[in-house]
């Protein structure tokens, strides 16, 4: 399936923070595992996208998982017509930044995980939580790939906390079983939340021993699509302290600060000098 949207570049998404199994491949190509599917793609150039799957899998799966039905070049044009500099310059340079549709439970593991880490070892532990507990299946295609799945909630709420230790999780092991514990319960139901407001959201995952704050709104913008949250990391703070001295105005963004948040977010490591 190949894709036109001068809105949609998968590098920026795979460095964007917000996803830990999307793996460049080569200048100009990715893979990522989600929703037990693995997928290969290719950006032809600015404004094209390679989708190396059928076209039902991506009408199933994809065009969704990468929210291709939703404006965000009106976001976009609306912050670079705005009065905002900083935000100008930042939806310019991440303008093919796009809020993923992630699995709610994947989510919820991944920004437990992501405490206290770099984005690196995310992905490593994140990798080898798949490989131990996750389904091993091979891609279909003219070059099968071997691939786990993210475990569910039910094999994780099963782990061994010392195996989960050697993964590299380190104390967040008993936060990754109460977690899955929580949602095999029933005291958690991540599809209900997808479908309340962001801050009942917020206040439920706040419930869960070890999430906090800055996680539960990590969970509510990737994981439920709640794209009004505003996840603020060691990034965002330089921002909004360097940039705004702490006088940010967040509400004027109301329906899709976290959009904004990841144009800030993206735009400031830039700034920074970190390789993406």
């Amino acid at each position: 399936m190949i894709i036109h949207n001068e809105n949609l570049n998968i590098e920026q998404i795979a460095v964007s923070g917000q996803c830990f199994r999307m793996n460049k491949m080569d200048h100009n190509k990715y893979s990522v595992i989600a929703y037990g599917k693995y997928l290969e793609l290719e950006q032809v150039d600015d404004n094209t996208v390679l989708f190396h799957c059928s076209e039902e899998e991506f009408h199933k799966i994809w065009e969704d998982y990468f929210d291709l039905q939703y404006d965000y070049k009106g976001i976009v044009d609306r912050l670079l017509t705005g009065e905002d500099e900083f935000l100008q310059k930042a939806a310019e340079y991440g303008k093919g930044i796009r809020i993923l549709k992630q699995e709610p439970f994947e989510a919820l593991i991944s920004f437990i995980i992501s405490q206290n880490k770099n984005i690196p070892a995310i992905k490593t532990c994140i990798e080898a939580i798949c490989r131990q507990y996750g389904e091993r299946k091979v891609s279909h295609g003219s070059r099968p790939v071997e691939y786990y799945t993210f475990p569910s909630a039910e094999i994780l709420a099963h782990a061994d906390k010392e195996v989960l230790r050697k993964l590299k999780t380190g104390y967040r092991d008993e936060y990754i079983i109460g977690a899955a514990k929580a949602v095999v319960q029933g005291k958690v139901h991540l599809d209900e939340l997808k479908k309340c407001s962001h801050e009942e959201a917020v206040e439920v995952l706040k419930g869960i021993h070890g999430v906090g704050n800055k996680v539960a709104n990590c969970i509510s913008l990737y994981g439920l699509h709640h794209i009004e949250a505003f996840p603020i990391d060691i990034w965002i703070k330089r921002v909004l302290k360097e940039i705004y001295n702490n006088g940010f105005a967040v509400e004027q963004y109301h329906g899709y600060a976290g959009i904004v948040q990841q144009y800030m977010f993206y735009y400031m490591r830039h700034l920074q000098g970190v390789k993406l």
